[in-house]
C-alpha cells in the first residue's frame, strides 16, 4: 500500500484475480462509490428538509429523509453487485439480491441522522460477511459471530469524508478527492494508540448505568486527585463513527453501555451492522471491544436488529472496564457499602 495510491488501485491489486477475493473487491468498491455519491447528496442538499423526520425505522429510531436516501443509494449499489442479501438498519427484513452472489452486507446506511439538521458528523457503516450457500438469503446469512466478517468500514462524512476499512489484514484510511469523486488512500495499517486519557460517554444517564461502569467513569473523574492518579477528559459526539474515527486516530475509549432505561437494557447499538464492524476495524488496528465483558466478535446475533452494549478502544482501558464491571458484580450481595466507590479505593 502507498499513501496517494487510488483506492480502487490497491484494492484490485488486493484481490490479484484471485477468485475468492474479485467479488469482495468488487463489493468494497461498490460502497466506495456509494458512499461517494451520498456525500455529494449531503453536500448538495438543505440540512432541514435532508433531516425532516418522516416515520420511523425497523428499530423503531425515527427516520429521516436522508436516511431513506442513503438506503436507495446503497440498495442500488449493492444490486449490481455479486451480492446475494442486504440487511439494513432502514428495513424490517432481509432483501435478497442475486441468488448466485458469494457475499452478504449489513449495513446502517445512516448512522448520527440526529446530527444532520446541527450540521453534525454523520456516517455510514458496513459489513460484509459470506452468503449462506445452503439457504434461501434471510437472517441465517447474518447469525454468523463477527469474527465471520470478510471485511468491515465505516464512512464518515465530516470536513473531509474519509473511509475507513479492513479487508481483514489492517485498517487503513482513504479520503475522497470532490474534484474526481474516488478516495485515495492517506493511513495504512492503524494502530490504535495507547495512554490516551480520553473517554467517550453520555454523562447524563449516569444515574442509569450498572455499578461497574459507574465507578469507572467516577473514577476518571476524580482525575489526578483520584485512584487512576492522572486528569482524563471526555467526549461525546452523538456518532458513532466519529467517536470510531477519533479513537482510531488517536487512543482512548467508548462506551455505550446497557442501562436501566426503559429499552436500554440489552444496550442501544445495533450488533449485526453497527457493533460488529467496528469491533472488527478496531480489533484489525490493535485495540478491543466488547459488551462491558465479553468480545463483541464472539457474541452470535439471534436477530438482525439486535441491541448490544458497546466499549471499545485501547486494549489495556477497555480490559480496566471490564475488571470495573466484574469487580462490581462480585460486590453486588454488599452493594450499599461499595456504591461510592471505585475500584481501587479502600
Amino acid at each position: 500500500m502507498v499513501v496517494g495510491q487510488g483506492l480502487e488501485e490497491f484494492v484490485q491489486g488486493w484481490a490479484g484475480g484471485r477468485p475468492e477475493r474479485v467479488p469482495l473487491a468488487a463489493t468494497a468498491l461498490a460502497l466506495a462509490r456509494a458512499s461517494a455519491a451520498i456525500a455529494s447528496l449531503i453536500a448538495a442538499g438543505s440540512g432541514d428538509s435532508l433531516g425532516a423526520t418522516i416515520g420511523g425505522n425497523a428499530g423503531g429510531d425515527a427516520q429521516k429523509l436522508l436516511d431513506v436516501r442513503a438506503n436507495e443509494v446503497i440498495l442500488g449499489a449493492m444490486a449490481a453487485a455479486p451480492v446475494a442479501a442486504i440487511a439494513s438498519e432502514e428495513l424490517d427484513h432481509v432483501v435478497a439480491l442475486d441468488r448466485a452472489g458469494k457475499l452478504a452486507v449489513a449495513i446502517d446506511p445512516l448512522d448520527g441522522s440526529s446530527n444532520i439538521v446541527t450540521n453534525g458528523a454523520i456516517g455510514t457503516i458496513f459489513s460484509i460477511l459470506p452468503a449462506r450457500s445452503d439457504a434461501d438469503p434471510d437472517f441465517s446469512a447474518f447469525s454468523a459471530t463477527g469474527r465471520m466478517q470478510l471485511a468491515a468500514g465505516f464512512v464518515l462524512y465530516g470536513a473531509q469524508t474519509v473511509l475507513v476499512f479492513s479487508l481483514g489484514a489492517g485498517t487503513h484510511v482513504a479520503q475522497l478527492d470532490p474534484a474526481s469523486g474516488a478516495f485515495r488512500l492517506t493511513r495504512a495499517l492503524l494502530n490504535l494508540p495507547g495512554g490516551c486519557r480520553e473517554f467517550a460517554i453520555n454523562a447524563s444517564n449516569r444515574r442509569f448505568w450498572e455499578p461497574g461502569i459507574r465507578a469507572y467513569f467516577d473514577d476518571c473523574l476524580a482525575g489526578s486527585e483520584g485512584p487512576r492518579g492522572g486528569d482524563y477528559n471526555m467526549r461525546w459526539n452523538a456518532s458513532l463513527v466519529a467517536e470510531a474515527y477519533r479513537i482510531l486516530a488517536r487512543g482512548g475509549v467508548f462506551l455505550y453501555p446497557r442501562d436501566a432505561r426503559k429499552g436500554y437494557d440489552q444496550g442501544r447499538l445495533r450488533l449485526v451492522y453497527e457493533a460488529n464492524p467496528i469491533a472488527f476495524l478496531v480489533e484489525q488496528a490493535g485495540g478491543s471491544a466488547t459488551d462491558g465483558t465479553i468480545p463483541i466478535l464472539d457474541l452470535v446475533p439471534t436477530s438482525l436488529h439486535q441491541r448490544v452494549p458497546l466499549v471499545f478502544g485501547a486494549r489495556d482501558e477497555v480490559e480496566r472496564v471490564a475488571l470495573y464491571q466484574q469487580r462490581m458484580r462480585d460486590l453486588e450481595p454488599v452493594a450499599p457499602l461499595f456504591n461510592r466507590r471505585g475500584l481501587y479505593r479502600h
